[in-house]
């Protein structure tokens, strides 16, 4: 009898058929290529940075020669120094100042009016201040004209005139006159309830403020008020200004 052979035998090839080649490993990408700039934007990148620095350099020092002493720098360009800084980049530093401002000062003003008939007829007091500080407030981005505009005029104005007969000063009064009236006029107009406007006059109310309960102070301070002569309004006075 024949041995069978128990052993695994591989099965045979089917003729014809060849065995499969094994896959080829994919080849590997190829890294990018560096960015490179051309020329001509490596330049204008070069002069803007420059542009960006001598202009932030000028920024700095315009700013510290407005606050810093008086110097023979600040003196020789104290004119294109101002132009710039005010009045967007004021630095006040009244907050931290030995005698900071204690009272509350509104601006107002009222006209007088030439009607139909000739009569000469008076507005009431307009609360300029108050205009402002309804424009500013819940306003998340205020205009800084109407945070500083009135006041900074009413600041130069009183700088400029003697407080006990609103005499001038020197060369500043008549302009600082011209300031004032022409935000008044710019507001207002040149009517009041139809009829043209012929003088105006301002005045100031001044309120103290007062401190805390625990001090004693009283809740509420009376007003005090400043009036100004009447000045007359003509057809210059609104010249530019576009009403």
């Amino acid at each position: 009898m024949a041995e069978h052979d128990t052993g695994t035998t591989a099965p045979e090839p089917i003729p014809g058929t060849a065995d499969p080649a094994p896959a080829a490993d994919p080849a590997p990408a190829a890294d990018p290529a560096p960015r490179r700039w051309s020329p001509v934007s490596r330049l204008v990148l070069g002069l803007a940075a420059a542009v960006l620095g001598c202009a932030t350099a000028w920024h700095l020092a315009a700013v510290f020669l407005s606050i810093a002493p008086a110097n023979s720098l600040s003196q020789q360009y104290q004119a294109r120094i101002d132009a710039y800084v005010y009045p967007e980049f004021e630095q006040n530093w009244e907050l931290f100042a030995p005698n900071p401002l204690q009272s509350n000062i509104a601006v107002e003003v009222r006209v007088r009016t030439l009607s139909a008939d000739g009569a000469s007829l008076q507005s009431d007091w307009i609360n300029l201040t108050a205009q402002d500080l309804a424009r500013i407030r819940d306003n998340p981005a205020p205009s800084h004209a109407d945070q500083n505009l009135l006041r900074r005029a009413w600041d130069y104005y009183t700088s400029w005139h003697d407080q006990s007969d609103d005499a001038s000063l020197g060369a500043g009064g008549p302009l600082s006159q011209e300031y004032l009236e022409r935000i008044a006029l710019q507001r207002i107009g040149r009517d009041w309830d139809g009829n043209p406007v012929t003088d105006v006059q301002f005045r100031s109310a001044s309120t103290l403020v007062t401190g805390p309960a625990w001090t004693g102070a009283p809740k509420t301070a009376a007003t005090s008020y400043d009036l100004l002569n009447w000045w007359p309004v003509d057809a210059g006075d609104y010249q530019g200004l576009g009403r």
